[in-house]
């Protein structure tokens, strides 16, 4: 499979009479356009759009979800199969992206579970989304709606704002800056491909715990997969979808899928110091059999395929963590060696036990950063959504939202802030 990742690259965004790319990179968009396009989901009493740049007095809260815009280029496959496309494979042909854009989605779902992202101010270092120019979609629902059709009230919303932003612009006549390639070869090819180096393939663990922890895999409940291969080019057109109303800091949104970097890094390295095989998915599911069962046919995926190593990421913690170590465990067993990638729950003093399950296979360890830090966020001249939940969302307390409107909370309330694909500035060092 070969994809082509055409980036037209946004450096502003603004309100204008049609959806376009401008000159200097500025994407303008017809807001009463937008509003037609995620308009035809359902239970919404109401649905409002605004804009958040990086730099600006501007913050965003409870935020539900980040997606990319991205279509597909002359190809009849779609972005998000399963959601809002056809279920047919992606990860081949050309993908148009508005690189440096996101779509985000605001809304109460949850309320504790839900994010902030600042635009600038000490919040801003800590998320990656207040370097992206975001239109946001402040969501309210119908009075008396499910909170689960909530839920996926905003998740295709944003979708489908996604879509239209990244092909307007393109039908618009918006070009791509620069463009990337992905391709691996068959698994047949892959296996006698770059003899003396290392064979790797990715275990990417999905967040899959119920109760409003969901992934979509071509738009099916993640609990409800066994693990599989996956080609790594299929997550950058959008085949796995967050539906997470979870801890902020370490959530993965879907646009974090669209750019998981750790199937970049493995794509930079690949041929120069390890074959990259390709990409295992598997869920986090709460009973013990389950992650038995998920467990026991990861590995055995990975020992089918050969790898000598396993780069393997968590999402979430706690419950997850149980899941994570079971994986090294069974990997490291059979001869497979294996790098975690996770996040810390240490407490606010950094000495607590990290994780909640530990094993001593468990010797190379990435983290993401620790998710109790407590951090001071500024006053911000405007707030796009509610603040009412400010108290209550995870990582705050009662007294979080001060009276001058700065907030105290831990790095947990921080969208992204300890991701655990890497895709933010923190992590650990050994003195």
């Amino acid at each position: 499979m070969k994809l082509e990742l055409l980036k037209a690259k946004v450096k502003n965004v603004v309100w204008g009479e049609k959806t376009a790319m401008l000159a200097g990179g500025v994407l303008q968009v017809n807001k009463e356009d937008l509003l037609a396009a995620v308009n035809e989901v359902q239970n919404f009493k109401k649905i409002s759009a605004e804009i958040a740049r990086p730099g600006e007095s501007v913050r965003i809260v409870p935020v539900k979800d980040v997606i990319e815009p991205r279509c597909k280029v002359g190809d009849e496959s779609e972005v998000f199969p399963g959601m809002i496309g056809d279920v047919e494979s992606v990860g081949s042909g050309q993908t148009f992206v508005l690189e440096g854009a996101a779509v985000v989605t605001c809304g109460k779902i949850v309320g504790f579970q839900e994010g902030i992202v600042d635009m600038s101010g000490t919040g801003a270092d800590y998320t990656p989304f207040s370097k992206t120019n975001n239109v946001v979609l402040v969501i309210e629902p119908k009075d008396g709606i499910e909170i689960y059709e909530y839920e996926k009230a905003c998740r295709i919303a944003g979708l489908r704002a996604a879509v239209y932003l990244a092909t307007a612009a393109l039908e618009a006549g918006a070009k791509a800056d620069e463009t990337e390639t992905y391709e691996l070869p068959s698994f047949a090819k892959a296996m006698t491909a770059h003899p003396g180096l290392p064979k790797v393939a990715y275990l990417y663990m999905l967040q899959t715990q119920g109760l409003l922890h969901d992934t979509y895999v071509y738009g099916l409940d993640g609990k409800k997969i066994i693990p599989s291969l996956i080609h790594p080019n299929e997550t950058m057109d959008g085949a796995i979808v967050s539906g997470n109303c979870v801890s902020a800091c370490d959530k993965n949104s879907t646009y974090v899928h669209q750019n998981n970097p750790v199937i970049k890094a493995l794509y930079d390295r690949h041929g120069k110091d390890i074959n990259f095989i390709g990409v295992i998915i598997t869920n986090e599911n709460v009973t013990l059999a389950e992650k038995r069962r998920s467990s026991a046919y990861s590995i055995k995926l990975a020992e089918m395929l050969g790898v000598d190593g396993l780069v393997i990421s968590e999402e979430g913690f706690g419950n997850p963590d149980a899941d994570l170590i079971m994986n090294c465990r069974r990997a490291e067993k059979i001869g497979i060696k294996t790098v975690l990638i996770t996040d810390e729950f240490a407490g606010r003093d950094g000495g607590s036990q990290s994780l909640a399950d530990a094993a001593k296979e468990a010797d190379a360890v990435v983290t993401g950063g620790n998710a109790n830090m407590m951090i001071v966020l500024p006053p911000l001249e405007k707030v796009i959504g509610y603040t009412d939940y400010v108290d209550v969302i995870a990582g705050g307390f009662d007294g979080s939202l001060r009276a001058d409107g700065s907030i105290e909370v831990e790095l947990q309330a921080i969208t992204g802030a300890t991701c655990e694909l890497g895709f933010n500035k923190l992590g650990a060092k050994t003195w």
